[in-house]
């Protein structure tokens, strides 16, 4: 104790002696020694030095500035103020006001001036407190890194858009190449979040751009090619609508002149920003693809500004150069960029596929998978012909060393149309010699076999009728269970039926008897399809009939898609050999049969586990939302209709899949979801951001679109539960986007509701912020702050346009990713033995009782639900639904209710019959700004779990 208190004494000490000297600097108009100087960072730093104390060093700082011009007095008072800004939160403001001091930023060392650029950014505080004289006179100093310095932080600047512009365009000429670096990455910054319509200025960005691309440093040309890609995307934009297609291929045509250049990172560049350019002649496309001029593009030149002429021959052979080149990287980059642009063009794709299978044989095995990716986007956008020159290529690929490389190549043939016999008895030879050679790989090769032949159905029975000796029993009616190549082919049988094909001959009925003796490993292998129940169903359905037909797909097809929230239970990987007896086709089969065949498939899955979450359905789900990024850059150009046709092929892709297993379903409702909202989100985007002037005709039509993606907005929050804090913030940027959309225009906006919402939906976006340490999108960030300044200076409620609009151009899509598997809130409503012909009796005047057969899926009991009744828009009603109240409901893993609930209709007209349309809404807390005006109702806006039932009732005969 005694140490303790003699260190305490001498701190104590010198502590006064620092005090004493800073006192004495004050009194004489004298600046602090290099002594005292050192001693004040423990002043600082220390929690109990009093606010008096540090006042003094603040002041004795102040005038030593003033006093001492030396650079190393300069440097050490630098750090202090730094130490007092960072330690002294309540003192930072003082502090600040010295760094920003002439003191500092006039020295004649450039590294001090360096140095104090540094801490204030490091600090965050420059911001509005720099005046643009200052700025552009540090910018012309000498200090090469001061220069390079202000430039490389120039967004933080809260200067006029023309006064960057003017700054980074002059210093794309400077003599050193890092500081006209940093000018055209500026140029990019300022592009992305400005806004600019005057075409001068964009034309005169968008050439300095192209002068620098023969620029002598790899850097700059690098930075070159990404401003010439950005600017021109706004030049094509700007671009009158005959002359967008000109302009967007004259800009393709200036980046593919890069691909050939000598630094790799310029080509990788240049093919990156290749895939950005979505606007494209197919003419020009194909060039691409050939090292000859093509006859229609010799003599064809582009002028997409005054004085810049670039012919169409530049860009011959650009991908074959990218596809070809010694860097696995630029072929792996080129092999992306070609991804982008197949959507567009069905021949440029099939040309693109010829180059794509030579990829195949890359000595990379990154390379390979990505060219297997570009084959598997154009499969999914219905632009890939599978000929019989490809088909040797997907075999070889089929026996890959790597299991990626073979998982990929079965997701491509499942979705392959092949329009050859031939080709299909090659590719089912492939996948059964995949399954010899690895055997590992057998769930995921029965499931491309079943889809193979639901796709070519007459294919399938055409095969199966050549090996239906194999799979025949051998005596003693016995199957031969150690034979995996049986199983294969009883898959690929079970597929016929549920074939879009017309005309498809029958299968015979105990092919698929024989099926439940492997039960257990097909329905591992379709778990992507249905689940171990819903096969054995569909198996015995089908072992009734002696023929399989088109009239019976949609029995079969039903039994797909029927929603389960129920875990799968599926049969352990091994199967124990089964006696089964030999059933004849003849016609039939009978009951005794029948209950043999049902209780055998129960034995069959006496081994069952729960399927955990399908990593591999949202692997499938993730690339859709990485698709609608890059689609969105189209919108972004204002090519919109290009957006919608991609945005539709998205839809239908996910539409082919099936919701059967637990997690499946709602992951698949929420794609769907999310795709509505973003096609609903670029139609709007694409009536307001491009004009300057809104058509007063058009004011109700966007009225509507609003009114639709509210809705779109309100589902996707509500109606899935399980999302993680980090998909709710994603899905809240979107709703931000659509507020901010109504206030950027005066001629469509309510202005308050607007504004309320955006209010409430930043304050949710804190909450969920705070609650889950997720770090916030920039464009989210930007919208907190711009709406915090506008709070400070005036009234919320203003409504600024200019603003709005300013925040809704540092907007950029994020691509979603799903983590988790939420689940689909929705609901079932039917009134049992009710039509036209068996109206439900009512007496005038008097309430009248509807039955209601409800079905609830994933509705928590706590949640307010309404039954909604309408006879016309002015006669509407609603009942509370407490589900605590409830009861005798049958449930399903507390995840589905069932239950029948007597609603009263009070306002039965006095005529004989009339109908009414019901429907069942779920209360949004959140949606807490539009009340929902009728008495007795939900005090806040409902979303609907169900569409609306048509209900008849007539006067009964008692009356």
């Amino acid at each position: 104790m005694g140490m303790v208190a003699e260190l305490e004494r001498r701190q104590s000490a010198m502590e006064l002696h620092v005090i004493n000297s800073i006192q004495q600097s004050l009194d004489n108009n004298q600046p602090l020694s290099f002594q005292a100087l050192a001693s004040l960072r423990s002043l600082i730093i220390n929690p109990a030095t009093p606010d008096s104390t540090l006042s003094s060093v603040l002041d004795a700082l102040t005038r030593s500035l003033q006093l001492n011009r030396d650079p190393v007095f300069l440097h050490h008072a630098l750090k202090l103020l730094s130490d007092l800004a960072s330690h002294r939160p309540h003192l930072s403001p003082f502090a600040l006001d010295l760094l920003r001091s002439d003191s500092l930023f006039s020295s004649a060392s450039p590294r001090l001036v360096g140095e104090s650029l540094s801490v204030l950014l490091s600090l965050a505080s420059i911001g509005n407190d720099m005046d643009a004289a200052r700025f552009v006179s540090l910018c012309l100093g000498p200090s090469v890194s001061v220069r390079q310095c202000l430039l490389r932080n120039a967004e933080k600047l809260v200067f006029r858009e023309s006064v960057l512009l003017a700054v980074f365009l002059g210093f794309t000429r400077d003599p050193y190449p890092y500081v006209r670096k940093e000018a055209l990455d500026g140029l990019v910054k300022l592009c992305k979040n400005g806004d600019f319509d005057d075409r001068d200025v964009i034309e005169g960005c968008y050439c300095r751009a192209v002068e620098l691309l023969r620029d002598a440093e790899n850097y700059v040309r690098s930075a070159a090619v990404r401003a010439v890609c950005e600017w021109g995307r706004l030049l094509v934009i700007c671009s009158e609508d005959m002359n967008k297609q000109d302009s967007s291929d004259a800009v393709f045509i200036q980046l593919g002149c890069m691909v050939r250049d000598m630094s790799v990172d310029v080509r990788l560049e240049a093919f990156e920003a290749l895939g950005k350019i979505g606007l494209v002649s197919e003419d020009i496309l194909l060039q691409t693809l050939s090292k000859k001029v093509l006859g229609i593009n010799k003599d064809k030149a582009f002028k997409p500004v005054e004085g810049l002429d670039i012919s169409a021959s530049a860009v011959a052979g650009a991908y074959i150069h990218g596809l070809e080149d010694e860097f696995s990287v630029v072929r792996m980059s080129a092999c992306y960029s070609l991804r982008t642009l197949t959507v567009f063009s069905l021949r440029f794709a099939c040309e693109a596929l010829n180059l794509m299978m030579d990829m195949l044989n890359d000595d990379s095995t990154v390379v390979r998978l990505q060219a297997l990716d570009t084959i598997h986007h154009m499969a999914t956008s219905n632009h890939l012909k599978v000929e019989k020159i490809h088909i040797h290529r997907f075999l070889s690929a089929l026996v890959d060393s790597s299991s990626v490389i073979r998982s990929m190549t079965r997701k491509i043939l499942k979705l392959a149309k092949l329009p050859q016999f031939k080709l299909f008895k090659l590719c089912i030879d492939g996948l059964l010699g995949n399954l010899e050679i690895y055997p590992q790989d057998e769930a995921d090769v029965f499931s491309a076999l079943f889809h193979i032949g639901r796709n070519h159905g007459k294919f399938t029975v055409h095969i199966i009728e050549e090996v239906s000796p194999e799979m025949e029993p051998a005596s003693g009616g016995k199957l031969s269970f150690d034979s995996t190549r049986v199983a294969a082919f009883l898959v690929l049988a079970i597929s016929a039926p549920l074939s879009h094909e017309k005309d498809v001959s029958a299968i015979p009925p105990r092919i698929f008897s024989y099926a439940v003796t492997w039960l257990g490993r097909i329905s591992y292998g379709l778990s992507d399809l249905m689940n171990q129940e819903k096969l054995l169903a569909y198996l015995s359905e089908c072992s009734r009939s002696s023929t399989i037909s088109l009239a019976d797909f949609k029995i079969n097809e039903a039994l797909l898609t029927v929603e389960s929230d129920a875990p799968i239970p599926l049969c352990s990987k091994v199967d124990s050999p089964v006696s089964m007896p030999f059933w004849k086709d003849s016609g039939g089969t009978s009951d005794y049969h029948h209950q043999e065949f049902l209780s055998l498939g129960k034995s069959a899955a006496h081994a069952e586990y729960e399927l955990g979450e399908h990593s591999e359905l949202r692997k499938y789900v993730n690339l859709i939302f990485k698709k609608v990024k890059d689609f969105w850059s189209l919108v972004e150009l204002g090519c919109t209709t290009e957006a919608f046709k991609g945005i539709r092929a998205c839809k239908e892709e996910v539409a082919s899949f099936t919701a059967d297993s637990p997690g499946s379903s709602g992951a698949v409702a929420f794609t769907l979801q999310y795709l509505q909202v973003i096609g609903m989100l670029a139609k709007v985007w694409g009536h307001l951001r491009p004009t300057k002037m809104l058509n007063p005709y058009g004011v109700g039509k966007l009225e509507l679109l609003f009114a639709k993606l509210d809705r779109r907005l309100r589902e996707i929050s509500n109606r899935f539960i399980g999302l993680s804090k980090g998909e709710e913030l994603q899905i809240l940027d979107l709703v931000l986007v659509a507020c901010l959309l109504r206030l950027s225009k005066m001629e469509i906006c309510c202005c308050n509701a607007a504004m309320k919402l955006l209010l409430s939906t930043v304050a949710h976006v804190e909450y969920l912020h705070k609650e889950g340490s997720i770090e916030l999108s920039n464009f989210v960030t930007e919208v907190k702050k711009s709406l915090h300044d506008a709070d400070s200076s005036s009234s919320s409620s203003t409504c600024k346009p200019l603003l709005f609009k300013r925040l809704l151009d540092s907007f950029s899509l994020q691509q979603f990713v799903l983590y988790g598997t939420p689940r689909y809130i929705h609901a079932e409503l039917a009134v049992p033995s009710n039509d036209s012909e068996n109206p439900l009796p009512f007496i005038p005047g008097i309430p009248a009782s509807i039955p209601l057969a409800i079905t609830l899926h994933n509705v928590l009991t706590e949640s307010r639900l309404w039954v909604r009744i309408s006879m016309s828009e002015e006669s509407t009603q609603f009942v509370f639904l407490d589900l605590n109240l409830i009861r005798n409901e049958k449930r399903s893993i507390n995840v589905v209710r069932e239950f029948t609930f007597v609603a009263p209709f009070y306002r039965t007209p006095k005529a004989i019959s009339f109908t009414v349309r019901a429907s069942l809404g779920l209360e949004c807390f959140r949606e807490n700004i539009d009340r929902v005006k009728v008495f007795g109702g939900p005090k806040c806006e409902l979303t609907y779990l169900c569409p609306e039932k048509e209900i008849f009732l007539c006067k009964s005969t008692e009356c």
